[in-house]
Parts: structure tokens; C-alpha cells; sequence
């Protein structure tokens, strides 16, 4: 009787993991999968209607943060690149 327990008790273990496996690769693969259907983020281009008297006075306001010491030079460096891309 201990070696039929001993299977049963190995079968069922088995069976569980084989189950837990199962979840946890369909859950990596939906993963995967989503991360490649999307696709990377492109930042637009310069179009040229854009108002260019609204992007001079954000680079010139940017450009007084930063002589007011409010904005270090790395910081100022991201929000100028910022405000090219749009």
C-alpha cells in the first residue's frame, strides 16, 4: 500500500507542476507577444506650421530657468530636446 500511495502522491505532484508550468509559460509568451505587436514610439517630425513665435518664447523662457540656476544644464539640455521634438 506505501508504494501505491508513494505514485499517487508523485502523479498528483507532477500534475501540479506540470499545470503551473503551463500558466506561467502562456503568460511569459502573452508577454513577449505584446511587447513586439507594439511598435516603438517615433517622435514626430517638425511640421511647418507649427508656431514658431510660441517655440521661441518656450526656448527663451527655458534659457532664463536656467540662467536663474532654477534648471541645471543636463535639465535643460532634456526640456530643449523636449520642445524640438513636439
Amino acid at each position: 500500500m506505501g508504494l501505491l500511495r508513494a505514485a499517487a502522491r508523485t502523479a498528483v505532484i507532477a500534475g501540479t507542476a506540470t499545470h503551473v508550468h503551463g500558466r506561467v509559460a502562456a503568460r511569459q509568451q502573452s508577454r513577449w507577444a505584446q511587447q513586439t505587436a507594439a511598435p516603438p514610439a517615433v517622435a514626430a517630425p517638425i511640421s511647418p506650421e507649427r508656431d514658431t513665435a510660441t517655440l521661441i518664447a518656450q526656448l527663451k523662457e527655458l534659457g532664463q530657468l536656467r540662467d536663474a540656476g532654477v534648471l541645471s544644464e543636463a535639465e535643460f539640455e532634456v526640456q530643449k530636446a523636449r520642445i524640438l521634438q513636439r
